[in-house]
């Protein structure tokens, strides 16, 4: 297929797409903790005391993501789109008026539920929903608002605190998502409905799975399938996000400086794009299925060599191929569920894992921590988590046989029920 005419006449989808990951950057943990060291100073806060304040809201956003997720099965995508970017307006007002712990607390939730999880969710579904022969490939480009949003949001908000209050930034944001986010929301929306059937023959825009029974929510909850999925398809989330909570501490260990280590991030955003991109191409050829058992084996190396290594030249090593595990994550895991169960309910499903990945973000600083405390080494924990990696790879290479196939749902009178 000729990608240019492709990717023109999917250009309001994509774009989209890309927006709303793009978007969810003001809910992501790298994002928020550029602030907080000005919020603990002004709010009295201990880093305990912020770190429980953060877990707890990540916690309760993960919880209400498993129902507000399902707007993406029965909603207009771009109004569920541009009522999150509003509500992330308002939080970040919020977020720039606190002065309390509890006015923080709920900043956070809505920073999280509508920036990590329902943006994030919502524009992958729905990439992953409109798009059939050429899903890998739109969803890399969806991704690319993620590697955006690492690579240039840190350094802008950095040289930001400099001249302006975090205050001042926190309101600048909420003008630029309801000035800005907003309207180009609504216009893309309103290109996406313009599309014609010349245009869904080229991008296969519809909601397409009409040769299979689309699964349910409360089927994918008895298909054993899932459930040996879990261990692996959550283990990217729970390291990456474990690592960099205590990259501080990690860099002491070392010996870095947290310069040197920070440093590095250009290299890990490199590597998610452009791994995302190339799994895209790599899902449409093969399926997803086919490249479970190796997206893992990048991150599961870069443990390994961390934990064996304090030279910074392991450092710059492992954030890339931290980076290329993070970019086909997104792509094989936006794909998979589509794959495997449809996606008349695809919306539902995903807001299910989605829910159970935050969940993961939300003890792994907290588990780490605790290990460190009662004087587990890190290296000890990065061997370990290296190992527990590298197995899951295998187990997929096991469970593929099961996931190639298509299976009916156990219950299919139901689906045709509902």
């Amino acid at each position: 297929m000729n990608l240019s005419p492709w990717l023109i006449r999917a250009a309001p989808a994509l774009g989209l797409g890309l927006l709303l990951t793009f978007s969810s950057s003001i809910g992501q943990t790298y994002f928020i903790s550029l602030f907080a060291g000005q919020l603990r100073q002004e709010l009295g806060l201990s880093h305990g005391s912020f770190g429980w304040i953060y877990a707890t809201a990540t916690l309760l956003s993960a919880l209400a993501l498993a129902w507000v997720g399902k707007l993406a099965d029965h909603s207009s995508v771009t109004t569920v789109a541009i009522g999150s970017l509003v509500v992330l307006a308002c939080c970040a007002l919020l977020m720039a008026g606190s002065t309390t712990w509890w006015m923080l607390a709920i900043a956070l939730f809505g920073l999280r539920l509508g920036g990590q999880g329902l943006l994030s969710h919502l524009a992958l579904t729905a990439v992953a929903r409109w798009f059939d022969r050429g899903r890998g490939r739109a969803l890399g480009i969806a991704a690319l608002g993620f590697s955006i949003g690492e690579a240039f949001l840190p350094p802008v908000v950095a040289s930001l605190l400099i001249l302006s209050t975090w205050r001042e930034i926190w309101v600048g944001i909420a003008v630029c998502f309801l000035a800005v986010l907003v309207p180009i929301s609504a216009w893309l929306g309103e290109e996406i409905r313009k599309l014609g059937p010349e245009d869904l023959d080229v991008t296969k825009l519809a909601s397409s799975n009409t040769a299979r029974v689309s699964w349910t929510r409360r089927q994918v909850l008895k298909d054993n399938r899932f459930y040996a999925l879990l261990p692996g398809v959550l283990a990217p989330s729970f390291i990456i996000t474990g690592i960099l909570f205590h990259q501080v501490h990690l860099a002491e260990l070392k010996g870095w400086t947290l310069t040197e280590f920070a440093a590095c991030y250009p290299i890990f955003a490199a590597s998610t794009t452009a791994v995302s991109l190339t799994c895209g191409w790599l899902v449409d050829r093969y399926g997803t299925a086919r490249l479970l058992p190796f997206y893992l084996i990048p991150l599961g190396l870069g443990l390994a060599l961390v934990a064996a290594s304090s030279s910074i030249f392991a450092a710059a090593i492992f954030m890339f191929l931290m980076g290329a595990t993070a970019g086909g994550a997104t792509i094989v895991l936006g794909a998979l569920w589509a794959e495997l169960y449809g996606t008349d309910h695809l919306g539902a499903i995903r807001s299910l894992t989605v829910t159970l990945m935050v969940i993961a973000t939300a003890i792994a600083p907290w588990l780490l921590g605790t290990l460190i405390d009662q004087g587990v080494s890190l290296n000890w924990q990065l061997f370990a988590m290296a190992f527990y990696t590298l197995a899951c790879a295998l187990w997929f290479a096991i469970l593929w046989p099961s996931l190639s196939g298509d299976v009916e749902p156990y219950f299919a009178s139901e689906n045709r029920r509902t």
